[in-house]
């Protein structure tokens, strides 16, 4: 999953592809063309202390971009980075094919309605609080059960308003402290054996790398390749990328490790 960010303020790449519509295209066509097999776009940043904002504002960074890149990559499955219900439905009425919503429906259930209503399907993350205050000194008892039991609890939420497939997300980064992380990464394949779905790991140079080797963003592609190994050798099935390239490079070294006998 290639990560499309129309947002002015985004962590790593904010403004960077929002210029104009022909730049945001070449972008997508870019990561298509390395091997993505789906765009997440979003136009709300969710990184520590970002601000929650109204669906109107975020219609307006999203929808002039949406029909351009549904139109170049009409085999491409599109994922809209939403908690808006409103702005899910509009998006998934021209053209999207997947919610992945940051909230797991906690900042607007009617979320899950529209979800069920398109038959789509439905990322559900884990985060702790909201992203302004998520990263201040965040608190687990036992961080692998405790977001065991939100999924199961939200899970059972989706299928009651009859949403039919769920991805889930452990949400790196999202109300986690970096040992609540690589905890989480550790035990990634508990999630995917626990709920027989499929799991995303979104690690994508994020401060979880960064905090160990210190780097930044700009230059924690390495760090993110290791990552993004474990990740599939503990379970994983989608990765959320900034770089499908390389990440398609470990997929491909993964694969063939996989598949080689003794």
């Amino acid at each position: 999953m290639g990560i499309l960010n129309l947002t002015p303020d985004s962590f790593y790449d904010g403004g960077k592809y929002s210029i104009s519509e022909s730049v945001a295209v070449n972008r997508v066509k870019e990561m298509v063309q390395q091997g993505a097999q789906m765009i997440d776009i979003g136009g709300t940043s969710s990184k520590p202390g970002a601000a929650i904002i109204n669906p109107e504002e975020e219609q307006e960074r999203l929808l002039p971009f949406f029909e351009a890149i549904r139109g170049a990559v009409p085999e491409i499955w599109i994922s809209v980075d939403t908690y808006h219900s409103s702005t899910a439905r509009v998006c998934l009425e021209m053209g999207a094919d997947i919610v992945n919503d940051i909230s797991a429906g906690t900042l607007d259930e009617k979320i899950f309605e529209v979800s069920a209503e398109f038959n789509v399907p439905y990322i559900l993350m884990h985060m702790q609080g909201i992203p302004g205050t998520m990263q201040q000194n965040p608190e687990y008892n036992a961080v692998v059960n405790e977001v065991s039991s939100f999924f199961k609890e939200r899970i059972s939420k989706l299928k009651l308003y009859g949403v039919k497939q769920i991805i889930l997300d452990p949400g790196f980064g999202f109300g986690k402290n970096l040992d609540h992380n690589y905890s989480l990464l550790k035990h990634l394949n508990s999630f995917q054996k626990q709920f027989q779905l499929p799991v995303m790991a979104g690690v994508s140079r994020k401060s979880m790398i960064n905090k160990v080797i210190h780097t930044k963003p700009e230059n924690a592609l390495n760090g993110t390749t290791a990552l993004h190994m474990i990740a599939l050798m503990n379970g994983a099935s989608i990765l959320r990328v900034h770089d499908v390239k390389e990440a398609m490079q470990v997929i491909q070294l993964f694969e063939k490790y996989k598949s080689t006998g003794d």
